[in-house]
């Protein structure tokens, strides 16, 4: 009937056909808006009215045979999912004991009253679709466990909810038995808690932590309060919490159950350096990681910092520029350093081998310093070339060397170059507050003369340096510091100082 009318010769009738559709468009409209909602929910969720399994096939086949059409509002409120955050405990139900079995006929005994009572919640609270990553993941599919970490964190962040169980918290626990829990120790509770934009904490018995009956305990003052304070995940769950920080980080990687906690942490690390080129993630204390030395061996070690960095204001930064316009010297050299950083290439990373653009100062002495904590850690007075004398606490031992008395190994401090850092220094950047500066059409104003003179300005700020040991290939290792090596230039103006700009591999 409807193709008729849109081949009628009269054209008011076509217009009229406009108005309508045909069902086959309707279903397609439909189907396509369901798979728009499921893009990001999990593969395989329970069905909290019926207590069953399902996959996303069998959901879209549950919706279409219902009565609820309207489209868009219907279908994201018939999908929405809630998500359990929970500590695993023995003798959980896999998939393989709740496939084709209504759960709430299940004897609820053990483990299996921890799924019964969620799904029970979640349906109260008007959801039609429960996941618990105990019985819907397939865990001897590797593929799909493979996909399922590297997609929990979408999942979770697109929940309608994010029901939090803590089994070891008793019925009417008084503050601080959350920050005690064990699922503060996990390393999923990063993306489970972080995720979700809504969240409730329920204690062993199944109430509301605290009573709160709020909406959501994510604005709850005290819950979040007590969170700040928690003591932290465990040491032995670093391995998890690098890999739920895939999905926090965008990266998909391999989930390699067993492997080293630096590998799984390095191996996350090596992805966002290479992928986004930025170099924050070198910034660190503590100790190496077996990975790459220019990686930390523990997450922990990135701590705020015990010391920062000076703030340049405007007006000091104004006062140097202008200072170093009547240096002639330092103007040229300025044009050459800023060209050189221009055409450094960005840092690349891969097969744990770091290719590091950088600005380097030579080592020409090394110093132990007597007392420190004998043979555990070490206080070495550094001497570089163009730097101010610094201090630097490592427990590695490094060979003492003079111009007196060298060594054949080659020791760098090194500044990281980031590109980014040339936009942070664009002088026509409009967000910048130029008012008092030389406008455009005055005597002497150059805006890349001006460009590349804060750049040398910004460069003879202190900054945090790394120090990097040669190895017998000609790559270098970083050595780890207790502190942070906070170096600067001896003289802003000795441009040249400045002028060894390399690419280093570093192991």
């Amino acid at each position: 009937m409807l193709s008729k009318l849109d081949n009628a010769s009269d054209s008011r009738i076509r217009q009229l056909r406009q108005k309508y559709v045909s069902p086959s468009e309707v279903e397609d409209a439909v189907r396509r808006t369901i798979h728009a909602q499921l893009d990001n929910a999990p593969l395989r969720q329970i069905n909290t009215s019926t207590g069953r399994l399902c996959n996303r096939d069998a959901q879209i086949k549950v919706f279409m045979e219902s009565t609820e059409k309207p489209i868009k509002e219907a279908v994201a409120k018939y999908f929405s999912w809630v998500m359990l955050s929970h500590r695993w405990e023995r003798n959980e139900p896999l998939l393989h004991d709740i496939q084709d079995r209504d759960i709430y006929d299940l004897d609820p005994v053990g483990t299996v009253v921890k799924l019964q009572k969620f799904c029970k919640i979640a349906r109260d609270a008007g959801h039609r679709w429960a996941w618990s990553d105990t019985c819907c993941i397939d865990q001897n599919n590797n593929i799909e466990v493979q996909q399922s970490v590297n997609s929990m964190f979408i999942w979770y962040h697109h929940s309608a909810l994010t029901i939090v169980y803590l089994s070891d918290v008793p019925p009417s626990s008084q503050s601080g038995a959350l920050a005690n829990s064990t699922w503060n120790t996990r390393g999923w509770t990063v993306q489970e808690f972080l995720a979700p934009k809504i969240v409730l904490f329920y204690q062993a018995d199944w109430t509301l932590y605290l009573d709160d009956r709020s909406r959501n305990h994510k604005q709850s003052d005290a819950i979040m309060r007590e969170l700040e304070r928690s003591t932290g995940i465990n040491a032995r769950a670093l391995e998890d919490i690098a890999y739920s920080l895939f999905g926090i980080f965008g990266v998909h990687l391999p989930v390699i159950y067993g492997e080293k906690r630096q590998n799984a942490l390095g191996r996350l690390l090596q992805e966002i350096i290479a992928h986004s080129c930025d170099i924050a993630a070198l910034d660190w204390v503590g100790r190496s990681s077996d990975f790459n030395s220019c990686l930390p061996a523990d997450i922990s070690s990135y701590k705020a910092p015990s010391c920062t960095l000076p703030f340049l204001s405007e007006d000091k930064m104004q006062m140097s520029v202008f200072t170093l316009r009547n240096n002639i010297v330092a103007v040229e050299s300025a044009s050459r350093l800023y060209t050189l950083l221009e055409n450094l290439s960005v840092p690349r990373f891969a097969h744990g081998r770091l290719q590091l653009p950088c600005i380097v100062f030579p080592l020409t002495e090394i110093r132990r310093c007597a007392g420190g904590d004998g043979d555990k850690c070490f206080t070495y007075e550094v001497k570089a070339h163009g730097l101010q004398d610094l201090q630097v606490r490592t427990e590695d031992r490094l060979v003492q060397f003079a111009p007196a008395r060298r060594t054949r190994q080659s020791f760098l401090l090194v500044r990281p170059w980031n590109r980014y850092d040339l936009g942070l220094i664009n002088f026509a950047d409009k967000t910048q507050s130029v008012q008092d500066w030389p406008e455009p059409e005055s005597p002497g104003y150059n805006e890349p003369t001006m460009r590349e003179l804060m750049l040398i300005v910004r460069l003879g700020q202190p900054f945090g340096a790394l120090l990097l040991a040669q190895q017998w290939g000609g790559e270098y290792r970083r050595i780890a510091s207790d502190n942070k090596i906070i170096a600067q230039v001896k003289d802003m103006t000795s441009v040249d100082d400045m002028m060894d700009v390399r690419m280093l591999e570093i192991l």
